[in-house]
Formats: structure tokens, sequence, C-alpha cells
């Protein structure tokens, strides 16, 4: 964002103005799919985040949706699963419209799924992702070897946030549906 124009940085600005994000609903999961689908492609199935929330519905009350008039433009999920008896949360996937990228919607949606988690008593969230991009809303990289997933990821793309002081401490293990 920092090379944009003064008209690119307006138009952003007008389009959060206009965004409207509300706690998520099953009757969201068919436009979610779909823009899902436009965003990743159909090789999103096959990635080991996708794997761990198979089968499972997010968590609705802290998985949120942001619509421009009655067009659903994003979506951030919010998984329960858990790491050595540890209930923590596994971030994603966090979807923007490619049309609509690159204008806060993103950071936005995290922002809200966060606060959410962390008025539900929630003390972790991992994701797998950019570290760049998610470090503005305090993930870090995972050290190596304390956090694993059960099947190939790239290891430096796991990340961590503690939505409590010291949450991280004294967990490590591979993430794993709830039992």
């Amino acid at each position: 964002m920092a090379n944009m124009t003064a008209e690119e940085k307006s138009a952003n600005e007008n389009a959060l103005q206009a965004l409207g994000i509300r706690t998520m609903s099953p009757a969201d999961l068919p436009q979610i799919e779909r823009l899902d689908e436009r965003a990743f492609g159909p090789g999103r199935f096959a990635r080991t985040a996708y794997r761990l929330r198979e089968g499972r519905g997010p968590e609705f009350n802290l998985s949120h949706v942001a619509h421009v008039g009655t067009l659903l433009v994003g979506a951030n999920l919010m998984s329960a699963v858990e790491c050595a008896g540890h209930p923590v949360l596994l971030l994603g996937p966090l979807t923007v419209d490619p049309a609509f990228q690159s204008r806060g919607i993103g950071e936005a949606l995290m922002k809200h799924s966060l606060d959410a988690a962390r008025k539900a008593g929630y003390a972790l969230v991992f994701l797998v992702g950019d570290e760049p991009y998610y470090a503005r809303a305090g993930f870090k990289r995972v050290p190596a070897g304390r956090v694993r997933l059960p099947g190939p990821v790239d290891l430096a793309r796991v990340l961590y946030c503690e939505l409590q002081d010291g949450a991280f401490e004294g967990v490590s293990g591979i993430l794993q549906r709830p039992r």
C-alpha cells in the first residue's frame, strides 16, 4: 500500500467505508465456495490446511464475511483444531475476491475474527501463510520443530498468534482435528 497513488488510496478508503463485515452463517457457504474457487482454483483441496478442515464446518461465531452491497467480496474462516491436547484455532482460508484485493479487506476480516476468538476465550491461532502479510496482525513463524501439520507443508509458512500472553509457551506437537 505504500506505493499507491492518492487516487488509489482514496478508492481503498471508499471501498472499506462501503464494506459490510458480519459473522458468517451456514447460508454463506455456497458463495464462499465459489469465491475460493475463483481465488485459489481446484488445487486448494490438496493443501494440508484444507485437509485438516475437511468434513468439519467452520466456527461460525468466529468466522466473518465481507460484502459490498449484496456482493460477497471476502471471507475468513476459523476452525477448531488442537495441538497436543491444547484447543487452538486454524485461521483460513482468508479469501478476498481478486477484483477487491489490496484494499485492506483481508486485514479487516482477520481483525474481526481474531477479536471474536479472543472474546470467546481462545488463546492461540495458527495458519499457513506468508509471514510478511500476516505479521501485521501479530503472527510469527513457528520455531523449527515445535509444531507440525499432518501432511506436506512448508514449515516456514506455519505461523502462530497469541491471543493471550504466553499462550504458545509449552505448546508443541501436531495440529490435528479435535478428538
